[in-house]
C-alpha cells in the first residue's frame, strides 16, 4: 500500500473521533444553557406574535388556515436541530471546556434555571411591567447593581446584536412579502431597507426596556458575586465565542423564520389558498 495512504487513513482515525467529540461537547454546552427550554418559550413568543400579524395585517382573515402555518414555521423541534446546528458550526475549533465547567456547576445550573425561568415569567403582561418597573428601580435605589448589570450587557454586547437581529428579522419579513408579491412591485428593496432602519431607534429603545427588565428579574436572587463571575467568563475568548455562536445561530434562524411568515401572510393578502 502507498505510503500516502496509510498516512491519510491514520490522519483520519484521529481526525473524526475528535470532530464527533467536539460536536457531541458542543451538544451538552447547548443543553447545559438551557437552549431547548428557551427555544419552548420562543415558540410561544412566535405564535402570540404571528397572532399580532393575523390581526394587523391580516385583518383577522386568516383563519385556521394562518394559525397552522404560524405553528408550523415555529416547530420547536425544527427549531431546536437548526438552532443546535448553527452553534455546532460556529464553535468549531473552540474550547468548550471552561464552557462546560461554568455552567456544569452549581452556580452555572441556577443561573440558566433562573433565566429560563424569567424568559417564561416573560410571557405574562402583567410580570413584564412589573419587571420594567424593577429595572427603573434600580437607577434611584440600587446603582451598584444596575451598573453591574450594565457591565454584564456590554460584556455580552446584548443591545446591539438584538437590535440587529430584530432588524435583520423585520427586512426579512418584509422581503417574504416581496417574494409573495403582496406589494404588487409597490415597494423596491432600497425602500425596505430604508423604512427597516427608519424603525432602528425604536427597535433600540424597546430593546433596552426588555433586556434591562429581563436580567433584573432573572438575577434578582443572585448575588453580585455570582453576576461578576458570569462577567468574567463572558469576557474570555470562550465566553466572546459562545456569545457570537448563539447570536449567529438565532440571526440565522429568525431571518429564515421571518422570511416564511412574511411569504406565507403574503399569500393571504393576494388571496391564494395554503
Amino acid at each position: 500500500m502507498p505510503r500516502g495512504l496509510v498516512t491519510t487513513a491514520a490522519v483520519l482515525l484521529l481526525t473524526l473521533p475528535a470532530a464527533a467529540h467536539a460536536e457531541e461537547d458542543a451538544a451538552v454546552l447547548f443543553r447545559a444553557i438551557g437552549m431547548p427550554q428557551i427555544i419552548e418559550v420562543m415558540r410561544e413568543e412566535g405564535v402570540g406574535y404571528g397572532e399580532t400579524i393575523g390581526s394587523d395585517l391580516l385583518r383577522g382573515q386568516g383563519g385556521a388556515g394562518w394559525s397552522a402555518l404560524v405553528s408550523d414555521i415555529y416547530d420547536a423541534s425544527t427549531m431546536t436541530s437548526e438552532m443546535l446546528a448553527g452553534f455546532e458550526a460556529r464553535l468549531e475549533g473552540v474550547d468548550l471546556d471552561p464552557l462546560l465547567e461554568f455552567f456544569e456547576s452549581d452556580r452555572g445550573r441556577r443561573i440558566v434555571d433562573l433565566e429560563v425561568s424569567a424568559r417564561r415569567a416573560l410571557l405574562d403582561d402583567e410580570v413584564e411591567e412589573a419587571a420594567k418597573a424593577a429595572a427603573m428601580d434600580l437607577r434611584d435605589r440600587r446603582p451598584d447593581r444596575l451598573a453591574l448589570l450594565e457591565a454584564f450587557v456590554e460584556a455580552n454586547d446584548l443591545v446591539e446584536s438584538n437590535v440587529m437581529g430584530a432588524m435583520n428579522s423585520n427586512y426579512a419579513f418584509y422581503m417574504g412579502l416581496m417574494d409573495g408579491n403582496a406589494f404588487d412591485g409597490a415597494l423596491t428593496e432600497s425602500e425596505i431597507l430604508s423604512d427597516v432602519w427608519s424603525q432602528e431607534p425604536e427597535i433600540r429603545s424597546d430593546t433596552e426596556d426588555w433586556v434591562y427588565s429581563y436580567l433584573a428579574l432573572a438575577y434578582d436572587p443572585l448575588s453580585d458575586s455570582d453576576v461578576e463571575a458570569y462577567i468574567a467568563l463572558s469576557k474570555t475568548e470562550a465566553g466572546r465565542a459562545l456569545n457570537r455562536a448563539l447570536f449567529g445561530a438565532f440571526d440565522d434562524l429568525f431571518v429564515d423564520i421571518s422570511r416564511r411568515l412574511g411569504k406565507g401572510a403574503a399569500r393571504f393578502l393576494v388571496g391564494e389558498d395554503i
